[in-house]
């Protein structure tokens, strides 16, 4: 669960963010996880300008509702259902949460403190186990 000091920490750490192109932000999270895990590239289209405006929009939404999580699981599922369609699998939601949180480190700079780190660690846990249990079948959120 995060706490009402995460959720600020979260949002506002975001602002700083989301007024960049999506281009900027979501290529360099690609980029990191398309050269660590190269494998990862054959789940995208070839044009990656579409897919980084959803990234940013995905985002965005999620940081909007973090302090009613449990009212975003349906949505959760339903995006974890979609993710499964398109050939993700359990494994890569930690890659995944790798290459956002170097993205993060990068994008805050001097921003990018321990307990900001935590915070964030903390919702994508809460979201990728929301999202992980909802596409194996298991009940859905409480955390």
């Amino acid at each position: 669960m995060l706490s009402e000091e995460q959720i600020l920490l979260i949002k506002r750490t975001w602002r700083m963010l989301k007024g960049i192109e999506a281009s900027v932000v979501a290529g360099a999270f690609y980029a990191k996880l398309f050269s660590e895990h190269p494998g990862l590239k054959r789940l995208f289209p070839k044009d990656m300008e579409p897919q980084y405006i959803k990234l940013m929009d995905m985002l965005n939404a999620i940081v909007l509702k973090l302090d009613r999580l449990d009212q975003y699981a349906e949505e959760l599922a339903t995006m974890a259902q979609r993710h499964a369609g398109y050939g993700v699998k359990t494994e890569h939601y930690k890659m995944v949460g790798n290459a956002l949180l170097w993205t993060l480190e990068k994008g805050l700079g001097k921003d990018w403190t321990p307990p900001v780190r935590e915070a964030w660690m903390e919702a994508y846990r809460i979201i990728s186990e929301t999202m992980i249990e909802s596409s194996s079948g298991k009940p859905v959120m409480a955390k």
